[in-house]
């Protein structure tokens, strides 16, 4: 048994879930956010057996993409009466950064 864990942007994220729903892999979705962006993503976790791991991946790749984006930098720290005029800067945002750990089945209670 395997936990999948992926990274992904919030517009690829409804996508990959519906993909890996619709090939019959169970997936919960948490709302995240982080790095130096600070834009909302989505971590995916799916279980997995072992020689589905692959499959996972697969529909990750195939449904997350890395997009070319502009942003205004922050502002550096500055003294009164300077002034700093921010230019665009382009970024690569989106795709899916991931990784799998290996796990064991919970036991099952009877009710």
């Amino acid at each position: 048994m395997k936990l999948v864990t992926a990274i992904v942007h919030n517009e690829d994220a409804a996508s990959l879930v519906d993909a890996l729903l619709e090939r019959e892999f169970r997936a919960t979705r948490l709302h995240s956010s982080g790095g130096f962006l600070k834009q909302g993503n989505a971590t995916i976790l799916v279980g997995v057996e072992d020689d589905q791991v692959d499959a996972v991946l697969e529909i990750v790749s195939a449904n997350c993409h890395s997009r070319r984006q502009f942003v205004n930098p922050m502002p550096p720290i500055m003294e009164p009466g300077e002034f700093y005029m921010p230019y665009p800067v382009e970024v690569e945002v989106g795709g899916a950064t991931g990784g799998r750990c290996a796990g064991s089945r919970p036991p099952r209670h009877a009710a």
